[in-house]
């Protein structure tokens, strides 16, 4: 657990912090410490141990490569039955957000060398885009942002800390793309999970 919590001043009473980034074309909101310290910890320790991660594997450049990370699906179409901390977490994320979520991708970036490259996530086959609500537990990895066409909007780089919430609204796939970058630092392991729609609310 060493060095997975260098900002411990984020947990200090009376330092949560709200942003909108009042961006173009989209909605990006993110409450820090929306989970309490104790709480994400808790969180955190039963995700490492008790999630049943897998690595896929993903055609590149003609090669076919291991995904750069750990995951696990919960939700419609998954093997992996919703849990009681699961369930805690969407219920919050629900009320604090005012959307409905029926599935959730857990992403395990077990070091620095674990990320996930420039991309803007699928929609769904009906084509119809969708809100996704990301909450982080562990190390506070960069969370990378840009517009896909306009050059005038500046590239942001937020750091994405434990017990974070961040809302990507419904436009956020058509218009910009993100990215979390490795790092040579020696850190933590950080656990993402995303909150998503899937068809069956559609």
């Amino acid at each position: 657990m060493a060095g997975l919590f260098d900002a411990v001043e984020l947990f200090d009473e009376g330092k949560k912090r709200f942003i909108d980034f009042s961006l173009p074309d989209t909605e990006l909101k993110l409450w820090e410490q929306f989970f309490p310290r104790s709480e994400s910890d808790s969180y955190y320790q039963k995700f490492i141990t008790e999630t049943p991660w897998a690595q896929y594997r993903r055609k590149m450049y003609d090669k076919i490569v291991p995904d750069p990370r750990l995951t696990a699906w919960y939700g419609k179409d998954g093997t992996n039955e919703w849990t009681p901390e699961l369930l805690a977490i969407k219920a919050k994320v629900e009320a604090a957000v005012g959307i409905q979520f029926n599935g959730v991708l857990l992403n395990y970036y077990r070091d620095g060398n674990d990320s996930v490259s420039w991309h803007s996530d699928t929609l769904p086959a009906s084509g119809k885009a969708t809100p996704i609500a990301s909450v982080t537990f562990g190390e506070t990895r960069i969370f990378k942002v840009r517009h896909k066409t306009r050059k005038d909007i500046q590239q942001l780089d937020i750091p994405l800390t434990h017990g974070s919430l961040l809302l990507m609204g419904e436009t956020m796939q058509l218009h910009y793309e993100h990215h979390i970058p490795k790092t040579s630092k020696r850190i933590g392991p950080r656990i993402n999970l995303t909150f998503r729609i899937t068809e069956q609310f559609q």
